[in-house]
C-alpha cells in the first residue's frame, strides 16, 4: 500500500462508518486465521502439547462467538469446548478444581472453556453462590493451582472479553427479539443485569490475585465483535510458536469397483420428503406468504 495514505484513508479501507470492521474483511481476515487454526491443531497433534483456553468476561460479551469461529474448522476430537453446567450436590462437596481437573486436556488436545473455574470470583461471588471463605481461599488457591498445570506443561492462555454496558443491553435486547438467540439469555443473566458495578468490583479484585506472569489474562475490547474474534484469534495463534505440520496435498487413488453385488431396490428405504416440493406446495397454498410467521431476523454478525 503507498507510504503516502494517511491515516483516516486507512481506518475508511478497514471500518465502516459506525466505526467497526468491514465485513468483507473481517470474513477474509477470518479465513486466513482459520488456516493457521487447523496448522495449530496439528502440529499440537503431532507434538503431544496440551493447551488450554479460558474464556472469560461479562454476559454477552462475545465468548460464544469467538469458540464458535474456532471450533467450527478445527476437529473436535482435538479441540473441544466445555461449557460445564451449574455442580451437582455432590460436586458441591468435592474439591473446587475437581470437576474442572476432569475436563483438562491430555497430550495432543487443546480445551477452549466457556467460563471456567473463575465463576467463584465472579457470579459466584456477586450473586451470593460462595461464602466469603470460599471466595478468599479461591483467590489465594487459583494461582498456585495454574502454576501447577503450568509446571505440568499445560500452555494456559486466559482471555477476558471486555463489553461496555451499553453494547451488552443491545445484545440482550438482540437476543429478546430472535427466537433462535433468546435461549442465550437466562434468568440469571437478566439479575445481573442491575449488578454491573459488582461485576466490575470481582474482576478487579480477580485480576489483582490472578494476572500472574505464568498465565497472564489478556483483555479483549469486544464491543466490535468481529474485530474481537479477529483480534483474540490472532493473539492466541501468537502465543504458542506451533509449526505447519499439516499433510502435503495428495491425489486420491482410483476407486475400487467391485462387481456382482447387486443393491436393494430403492422401494424398501423410507426417504426424506423432498424438500423443493414442499415449499412449492406452500407457496401454492399462501403466495403472498401471509399464513407462515413473520420472523424478523436481525443482520448475520
Amino acid at each position: 500500500m503507498a507510504a503516502n495514505v494517511t491515516n483516516e484513508e486507512m481506518r475508511a479501507l478497514v471500518l465502516t462508518k459506525s466505526g467497526r470492521i468491514k465485513k468483507d474483511l473481517y470474513e477474509r481476515k477470518l479465513a486466513e486465521l482459520q488456516i493457521e487454526l487447523v496448522k495449530l491443531q496439528e502440529w499440537v497433534k503431532q507434538e503431544g502439547e496440551k493447551v488450554v483456553v479460558i474464556f472469560e468476561g461479562r454476559d454477552a460479551a462475545g465468548k460464544g462467538g469467538v469458540i464458535k469461529r474456532i471450533t467450527e474448522v478445527t476437529n473436535p476430537r482435538i479441540v473441544r469446548t466445555v461449557a460445564l453446567p451449574a455442580p451437582t450436590e455432590r460436586e458441591r462437596t468435592q474439591w473446587y478444581f475437581q470437576r474442572y481437573v476432569e475436563q483438562l486436556p491430555s497430550a495432543g488436545e487443546i480445551v477452549l472453556f466457556d467460563r471456567s473455574w473463575y465463576n467463584r470470583s465472579g457470579v459466584e461471588k456477586v450473586m451470593g453462590f460462595c461464602t466469603e471463605e470460599e471466595h478468599r481461599e479461591f483467590l489465594r488457591s487459583c494461582p498456585e493451582f495454574e502454576r501447577m498445570l503450568v509446571r505440568a506443561h499445560t500452555r494456559l492462555l486466559k482471555y477476558w472479553f471486555s463489553v461496555s454496558p451499553e453494547e451488552q443491553e443491545k445484545r440482550f435486547q438482540a437476543r429478546v427479539d430472535e427466537p433462535t438467540k433468546r435461549w442465550k439469555l437466562s434468568p440469571m443473566d437478566l439479575t445481573s443485569r442491575d449488578k454491573w458495578v459488582e461485576y466490575s468490583m470481582a474482576k478487579d479484585e480477580t485480576f489483582a490475585h490472578t494476572d500472574i506472569k505464568q498465565a497472564p489474562w489478556h483483555v479483549v475490547e469486544s464491543d466490535d465483535k468481529r474485530a474481537a474474534r479477529l483480534a483474540c484469534i490472532a493473539d492466541l495463534l501468537d502465543q504458542i510458536p506451533y509449526e505447519d505440520l499439516t499433510p502435503d496435498r495428495f491425489d486420491l487413488p482410483q476407486r475400487r469397483v467391485s462387481g456382482g453385488y447387486v443393491r436393494p431396490p430403492l422401494d424398501d428405504q423410507t426417504f426424506v420428503p423432498d424438500i423443493v416440493e414442499r415449499i412449492h406446495r406452500e407457496m401454492i397454498a399462501d403466495p403472498d406468504g401471509k399464513q407462515g410467521k413473520k420472523v424478523r431476523r436481525p443482520p448475520k454478525d
